[in-house]
């Protein structure tokens, strides 16, 4: 008897639980949505010159997002606590070497507080593009992250294409199709 109650009740929370990380997941979570007008300047020229520590390399070199203008830029922001985000570095990866000669560059922006973190994600989940952090949370402000990961695709013009939230695997051919086109590339069927 106590032992059906206590299912009845872990039941009842892991319900509950499944309510909860629902509400708190963005409406266009896993929507690839155009750029719309905002006041916020997207284009690259535009973006403040404050260079991020490189987490790619060992040495003190930074990352700055003007240094790519020309190239198609995907930027994704990650920290190591989010689930999708181990799903969306394999993608990443492969969207890289596949497209990097013909001028796709691909920036993950860390978010965590901790570069421990960080670099324990990045032992099981590693990344053959380039990496930034930004522990104080400067430069997702200036994006408008609403929710985790979140990717932006910037055309070779420093013009915002269009913004990821969220990412599931069905969502790769989307997001390569919209790379594809960026790139000058004819769309995937």
């Amino acid at each position: 008897m106590a032992s059906l109650k206590l299912k009845k009740a872990c039941a009842g929370i892991a319900l509950l639980s499944a309510l909860i990380l629902l509400a708190t997941l963005p409406a266009n979570a896993g929507q690839i949505a155009p750029a719309q007008p905002r006041s916020l300047a997207f284009e690259l020229a535009q973006i403040p010159s404050s260079a991020l520590p490189n987490l790619s390399s060992n040495s003190k070199e930074k990352i700055s997002l003007k240094q790519l203008q020309g190239y198609v830029v995907y930027v994704d922001f990650w920290a190591s606590w989010c689930g999708p985000c181990r799903q969306s570095f394999p993608f990443m990866n492969q969207m890289q070497q596949k497209y990097h000669e013909v001028g796709l560059r691909i920036v993950a922006i860390n978010l965590d507080q901790d570069f421990k973190d960080a670099q324990s994600f990045l032992k099981k989940n590693p990344a053959q593009f380039l990496l930034a952090m930004d522990p104080e949370g400067r430069t997702p402000a200036q994006y408008e992250v609403k929710g985790m990961p979140s990717s932006y695709l910037i055309g070779r013009d420093g013009q915002l294409i269009s913004i990821h939230v969220g990412f599931k695997l069905e969502d790769r051919s989307d997001i390569e199709s919209q790379i594809r086109v960026a790139l000058g590339l004819a769309a995937q069927k």
